[in-house]
């Protein structure tokens, strides 16, 4: 007889996934950890299966864990669906929408479009999230985000591009730096021209810091960096503070630029002009009604997609 599943516990065992440990999920959940750990016990005795191990670090799901994980996440994406069909029998007037967006996209979107967006449709709602290419990725594909705006993803085959442009990586620096007067006739730098300026550079989960390491690596050279960050704004202050240069696409400093903060040179390199801006969803998602007006409308608007309003 095939085992059922009573799914109400499932949200115990995703809680303690997500948190790292049950002690964790347990203080999200505002019950006793023993509450967690019963819940999870008795799903595993409904299954006959072991669903998570448990290490000094936290939990980690099973072979059967994952699949249930799996299943369960499915079911999450399907009751949305169900209520974006209900929101859109009642119209906009209503709804919530969560953004994972690389920091890069905020001064560009935090301009125009989303100005524009949330004047006209003042019931919609936002959760926007800061994180880096590998973290917007995670949560579009897991749906813990419905839009995720990204520099240079990594093909995805959970992932579908709903709007890309190219954007190449440029090396900003301050407007009186020496390098203004290093590019060559097409206005653009070498990139060994960077080698013995200080850089900062964000960590590797960022999009700009992986093309920076296939371009080192292309040019057998390794690059280091004198500050190291997960922020773009301690980059631009880094270089405003005239203590060196940053790589970042021009459309990720274009508010300094027209202020005449910094400059963005164009690097006569391959790997750092094929870079792009991506609008990302999951594969196979139906969006809500306000998450599809949203998307559509930072594809229209948006500079890092070609078209500034």
């Amino acid at each position: 007889m095939t085992p059922a599943i009573t799914e109400s516990r499932l949200a115990y065992l995703f809680e303690a996934v997500q948190c790292g440990t049950v002690r964790a999920a347990a203080d999200r959940l505002d019950i006793a950890p023993s509450a967690v750990s019963r819940q999870i016990a008795l799903l595993e005795a409904e299954l006959a299966l072991p669903l998570i191990e448990r290490h000094k670090r936290g939990v980690h799901l099973t072979q059967a864990g994952r699949l249930l994980m799996e299943y369960y996440r499915e079911q999450r994406a399907h009751q949305e669906d169900l209520l974006a069909k209900l929101q859109e029998v009642r119209g906009l007037r209503r709804g919530h929408i969560r953004l994972a967006v690389g920091e890069g996209f905020v001064s560009d979107l935090m301009g125009a479009p989303l100005q524009y967006f949330c004047k006209r449709y003042p019931g919609i709602t936002l959760t926007l999230d800061l994180a880096g290419t590998n973290e917007v990725m995670r949560r579009v594909a897991e749906d813990d985000a419905d839009i995720g705006l990204v520099y240079n993803p990594p093909a995805e085959p959970k992932i579908v591009s709903r709007a890309q442009m190219r954007q190449p990586v440029h090396a900003i620096v301050a407007p009186d730096s020496p390098l203004v007067e290093q590019v060559d006739e097409a206005g653009a730098l070498r990139l060994d021209a960077l080698y013995d300026v200080p850089l900062a550079l964000m960590h590797g989960a960022y999009g700009t810091r992986q093309l920076m390491e296939l371009a080192e690596q292309s040019e057998k050279h390794r690059l280091t960096p004198t500050v190291t960050t997960n922020s773009i704004s301690v980059l631009k202050h880094f270089v405003r503070a005239g203590l060196g240069a940053t790589f970042l696409p021009a459309f990720a400093v274009s508010q300094e630029i027209e202020a005449g903060l910094l400059r963005a040179l164009p690097v006569d390199h391959p790997i750092l002009n094929r870079a792009e801006a991506h609008l990302v969803t999951r594969a196979g998602r139906r969006l809500s009604g306000a998450a599809n007006r949203l998307l559509t409308h930072l594809a229209s608007k948006m500079e890092a997609f070609g078209t500034p309003d």
